[in-house]
């Protein structure tokens, strides 16, 4: 370890093309040199681990941090990905500050990893949330008759699957989804120890996946730890709104005005073409993308490394 910032992902073997990408997209900036790439390890193949060591600092095996029942893994290796983020320091010590960055998204600007370090500084924890100019509606409420409704959004529903008291179910139910795909804590976050708690309360009764996401909700809006939102250009979602293309200077922007510059293009629950294809299983699929001059290019948003 030569650098005081890890940015952290972890992959299988499926998504090691993915990882493969994130690694290239990061290194590609000259920055790089200033921070360790670490990489969680859940299912990768021997070639696969081969193929990376010499792009990266350190790779360690992901673990069941919090002891969750057979039953509920299934042979899904990856899930650990829901649980092992949490607990950063432990797997790679004697870092200042952690990144976290999902295997599914690539860095466009390296402006997003400098905002993601200094917002670790500020506070306990530096992430974004779900909403921003365009972002289509990620929560619903069915009204049954007179003054009753039915809540549906995100955090409502996971909180209660995940046994968390309906009060809280309750407080959180309209406050802005954060995504835990990109995040970071400085290594002696108080941050670390909130999440974990409220980690193992989600893994006791709910569902392992998107269990690290309901209890980082809990504990920002319901511990009240002290939170650093970023722009939503740290953690673009392509499947909320898709980017614009800036064809002059070559790089995806957002695609309302002012079109700044995305800095971490994330295509977290799919980006799909007419012919029903995600993206990230097949490099050759593409999609329709808008261009700052209004035309349409066929596009496949992942990063390129060739």
């Amino acid at each position: 370890m030569k650098n005081k910032v890890a940015i952290v992902s972890l992959s299988d073997d499926k998504y090691f093309y993915l990882l493969e990408e994130l690694i290239g997209s990061i290194k590609k900036f000259k920055q790089s040199s200033e921070v360790d790439i670490c990489i969680l390890d859940a299912g990768m193949n021997g070639e696969q681990i081969d193929k990376i060591k010499k792009n990266i600092q350190q790779i360690k095996k992901a673990e069941w941090n919090i002891k969750v029942p057979e039953y509920k893994v299934k042979g899904k290796e990856w899930l650990k990905s829901q649980v092992s983020r949490a607990f950063l320091p432990n797997y790679f010590p004697n870092y200042d500050t952690y990144i976290w960055i999902d295997s599914d998204a690539w860095v466009n600007d390296w402006n997003a990893i400098e905002l993601l370090i200094k917002g670790s500084q500020r506070k306990d924890l530096a992430i974004t949330q779900t909403i921003a100019p365009g972002y289509r509606d990620v929560g619903k409420v069915n009204w049954i008759f007179g003054g009753l409704v039915l809540v549906k959004t995100q955090n409502y529903k996971h909180a209660i699957k995940s046994g968390f008291e309906k009060k809280i179910a309750r407080k959180i139910a309209f406050a802005p989804h954060l995504n835990i795909g990109v995040f970071s804590m400085c290594a002696t976050s108080i941050g670390w120890s909130i999440w974990q708690k409220n980690l193992k309360k989600a893994l006791s009764k709910g569902k392992i996946f998107g269990s690290e996401g309901i209890a980082i909700n809990v504990s920002v809006y319901v511990d009240g730890l002290k939170t650093e939102f970023l722009p939503n250009c740290c953690n673009w979602i392509a499947s909320h709104l898709l980017p614009k293309y800036d064809e002059k200077n070559l790089t995806y922007v957002e695609p309302n005005l002012p079109n700044n510059k995305i800095g971490i293009l994330h295509l977290a629950g799919g980006i799909f073409n007419d012919q029903k294809k995600d993206i990230r299983n097949d490099k050759n699929a593409e999609i329709k993308v808008k261009t700052l001059t209004n035309t349409t290019l066929l596009k496949n948003l992942r990063f390129n490394i060739d």
